[in-house]
């Protein structure tokens, strides 16, 4: 924790991801947050998270470049994955057939298009509970905001899903591990509350 007994987030520094506007949304909550690549400062934060804006094999590269991958697989607190950094956490993705951390088990798929279903799938849509975790407590049936093209398939750590053509997973969670597919920190108030919920869960 921080000095000040405020939760103190660290933000993976992977590369390639909206860091100033997760950064605003936990210092709104009253949590201290920083990015970080230190090995030390990670393992030393209350609460981590790991986001991802780009390519499953870019994140992956640089994590592996970082030699991050144990370090992830060690960490005993708090783990939110949000979009990206949820997808990497199972084992593989579709895209660019990528290895991913396999922290939990299955794999990631491109959203298939249909009729009146564009890939990819960007904006407002709503999640629906399936086991309650404290992670979403207050949010089920709440709209997010999601910019994505592949997604993880409904399974035993799925705690949400959502709709778009095809049911996918909008939320996992396992131990200390969780993701959510959507960005909170584009989701006004809904993803402020998902964030204040994260930051209450202690390791």
């Amino acid at each position: 924790m921080a000095a000040s007994g405020k939760a103190d987030v660290v933000l993976l520094n992977s590369g390639g991801s909206n860091y100033t506007s997760l950064q605003a949304a936990f210092e709104r909550l009253g949590a201290s947050c920083q990015q970080s690549a230190n090995p030390e400062r990670i393992r030393a934060a209350s609460h981590v998270v790991l986001p991802g804006v780009g390519s499953a094999e870019s994140a992956m590269a640089a994590i592996t470049a970082q030699q991050f991958a144990p370090l992830i697989a060690s960490l005993k607190q708090p783990l939110l994955g949000i979009c990206l950094g949820m997808q990497i956490l199972f084992e593989s993705s579709e895209e660019s057939d990528t290895r991913c951390l396999g922290l939990l088990p299955g794999n990631v798929r491109k959203l298939a298009p249909g009729p009146g279903i564009r890939i990819p799938h960007m904006g407002w849509n709503s999640i629906e509970n399936l086991n309650p975790h404290p992670l979403l407590q207050g949010l089920d049936g709440a709209d997010f905001y999601f910019v994505h093209s592949y997604a993880a398939l409904p399974g035993p750590d799925s705690l949400a899903v959502c709709r778009h053509g095809q049911d996918f997973t909008a939320a996992v969670g396992r131990g200390n591990r969780m993701g959510v597919q959507f960005h909170p920190e584009r989701s006004g108030a809904q993803g402020q509350r998902l964030l204040g919920n994260f930051l209450a869960l202690s390791a």
